[in-house]
């Protein structure tokens, strides 16, 4: 199964601010006229540091989406407090490009006070969301690779507004309220889940016609609270400097995107958010000056101060405790393209006979480039600063024994006037193993993963990393040391602590058998290593694993629902098997319609907890009906499902 975890986070970090609004009257006269200079009661304000982050999906190399504007709900209602306004022209942020990053979009103000859910804005008219598929997607993926999809071949769901003006809105009620306090520091992500299926659903009519592609932006939005903020790995952020501060400690930029899909040479879409970035004065921040050709260990923006005001950066960042960016790596050129022209992206091939990698960039086209002795190998660890600037390896015995593969998200540093293009440095933005799972034992596990392109297979074994080494805090605030693991469907339950492993062993042991052709339908998860743990020295181990819903073949209903089961085939088995729904709220497996009329596909969910869902599922989900499941396997040859798709009107062969 091919790995669709994608979250598109919006990440909000709020840091104290104090602000002090002064009456009209003079400000020039003295502070003893109480008449002429009267002080307006204190605002308490949060600064709003926000992020935008997401996982990979091997099918598509483009997943666009324009974010127009974001607000918060106050606790008990009241007028929502905006908290993102995009700039014009709204720039588009590709949710593959950010695979378990986030993207700072800006510091932004926001009231203290208490917040229960967020609406999201999103730009609805055609050409606003688009889709490029990857250059090597997966077997059966219903698209052309490399090819962008056509924009009468998408819909976007629950679209409203005139033509030119139509957007499509998300609501997220958050999982518990999100106080904002003067004075602390606190986060939020929300999540635009790519690997919920009623995301992107792709509809192939039986027999001939045109593949439609819905993308529903209602339902895969969720509230995924991150309390650890030292430990987000931020996304390379593009901008302008404007200002050095007056002790030469920061830089202030003004935030750029580039244009989305990517020109030759590419230019920048400037934003009105700021960002003020300090050098890491305790260990230094490298500074690379792309017009010079030169490179320095900096603690300070002294020397730079005359010059780099009007420059186009680019910088690597971790944010402190306390919500300050500090800088790990600085790029800087007076053109944009030079900054922005290194390739980023998840790997494509690793050819450990050439000591050549190809990592796929944004138009679905895959990017050669020639690795060699003086290559260095950095591991974002933003929580060890150290680390973070400590290169994990140098020169192509690195690319051997699994230690890089394909599915790692990387963001390459070249000289862009060299051909071949060859990497000077290798920023590993995560390391992600995933496949089928097998051999749990106390100490660690294989993935076994099999792409189209059969030389990128592997099989690994993976340690979890030590029982005592620190891993974030659950969502209680409470510090979590060792393994930890969850269901893709509930990602605030986690296992963690002394029984996290045997059940974890547990969980993974079931499979289902359809027979015939099919075969075996087994457990499948994804990991994001971290290098060097105790469990592990100089080697990858895993922190975590999110076991993902298997996507079983479209097959047809062999036996009806009744008491919250029913049975389905599926082509070329010779096994009906029998798949669990959860009737339970707040647990519910999520029903959806999928119907296509006039080659318009709409897609409604069905709310089986009710009584009048239980009856729709029930008049729907009959013998020789067409379905499709999302699920767990269990020990006992069922599936618990996480999804069920129902087809209405014209028929998919997908």
């Amino acid at each position: 199964m091919p790995s669709k975890l994608s979250h598109l986070i919006l990440g909000f970090t709020f840091a104290a601010l104090t602000l002090f609004s002064v009456g009209c009257g003079g400000g020039s006269n003295s502070s003893n006229d109480s008449n002429t200079n009267t002080q307006a009661p204190a605002v308490q304000n949060g600064t709003v540091n926000m992020m935008v982050s997401d996982a990979s999906t091997e099918d598509w190399a483009t997943i666009g989406v324009k974010v127009l504007a974001i607000s918060l709900v106050p606790q008990g209602g009241g007028t929502p407090v905006s908290v993102y306004t995009a700039p014009t022209p709204a720039p588009m942020i590709n949710l593959v490009e950010l695979d378990q990053l986030s993207e700072i979009l800006g510091n932004l103000t926001v009231a203290s006070g208490t917040y229960t859910s967020a609406n999201l804005t999103i730009s609805a008219n055609p050409g606003d969301v688009v889709l490029t598929a990857s250059a090597d997607p997966s077997v059966g993926f219903a698209g052309t690779a490399g090819a962008t999809i056509p924009l009468n071949q998408i819909d976007i769901q629950g679209a409203t507004g005139s033509s030119g003006s139509l957007t499509a809105p998300a609501s997220v009620t958050l999982v518990s309220p999100l106080v904002v306090t003067a004075g602390q520091s606190n986060a939020l992500d929300l999540e635009f889940d790519l690997s919920h299926p009623a995301f992107i659903v792709n509809h192939v009519p039986v027999g001939s016609g045109m593949t439609m592609w819905a993308v529903n932006f209602s339902g895969p939005v969720r509230h995924h609270p991150t309390p650890d903020l030292t430990r987000l790995v931020l996304r390379h952020s593009y901008g302008s400097v404007s200002a050095v501060s007056s002790d030469d400690s920061s830089i202030t930029i003004t935030k750029d995107f580039p244009v989305e899909p990517p020109t030759n040479p590419e230019t920048a879409i400037a934003s009105m958010q700021s960002l003020s970035i300090l050098a890491d004065s305790t260990n230094g921040t490298l500074f690379y000056d792309l017009d010079a050709g030169t490179t320095t260990k900096i603690t300070g923006f002294s020397a730079e101060a005359s010059t780099i005001v009007g420059k186009y950066v680019r910088v690597a960042a971790r944010y402190q405790a306390n919500g300050t960016l500090v800088a790990v790596r600085v790029w800087s050129s007076s053109t944009f393209n030079n900054v922005f022209v290194s390739p980023e992206g998840h790997v494509l091939h690793v050819n450990t006979s050439t000591d050549i990698i190809t990592v796929q960039n944004e138009l679905g086209a895959g990017v050669p480039i020639t690795i060699n002795g003086s290559t260095q190998f950095y591991f974002r660890t933003p929580w060890n600063a150290t680390a973070d600037a400590t290169p994990i390896a140098t020169g192509t015995s690195f690319l051997t024994s699994h230690n890089f593969v394909r599915g790692f998200k990387v963001h390459v540093s070249v000289n862009p006037l060299q051909t071949p293009l060859v990497a000077q440095e290798i920023d590993i933005e995560n390391a992600r193993f995933d496949g089928n799972i097998s051999a749990a034992t106390s100490s660690g596990f294989t993935y076994t993963r099999n792409f189209n392109t059969a030389g990128d297979d592997y099989t690994v074994t993976l340690n979890y990393i030590a029982s005592s080494t620190p891993n974030g805090t659950d969502y209680n605030g409470n510090a979590i040391s060792g393994f930890k693991w969850w269901n893709l469907t509930f990602p605030t339950l986690l296992n963690d602590g002394a029984t996290a492993i045997n059940n974890f062993i547990s969980a993974t042991n079931g499979a289902v058998n359809f027979g015939g052709s099919v075969g075996l339908f087994d457990a499948w998860g994804e990991s994001y290593a971290i290098w060097n743990d105790p469990a592990n020295p100089n080697g990858w181990a895993l922190p975590l694993a999110v076991l993902d819903p298997e996507t079983a073949p479209l097959g047809v209903v062999a036996a009806g629902y009744s008491s919250g089961a029913f049975t389905f085939t599926v082509p070329g088995g010779v096994n009906a098997v029998t798949t669990n729904l959860s009737t339970t709220s707040g647990s519910a497996t999520l029903v959806y319609q999928v119907d296509r009329t006039n080659n318009i596909v709409t897609i409604t969910s069905v709310d089986i907890t009710t009584t009048a869902g239980q009856n729709t599922i029930t008049s729907n989900l009959v013998t020789s009906a067409p379905v499709k499941v999302f699920g767990v396997p269990q020990a006992n040859g069922t599936i618990k499902a996480y999804v069920v798709f129902y087809y209405t009107g014209t028929k998919s062969s997908e």
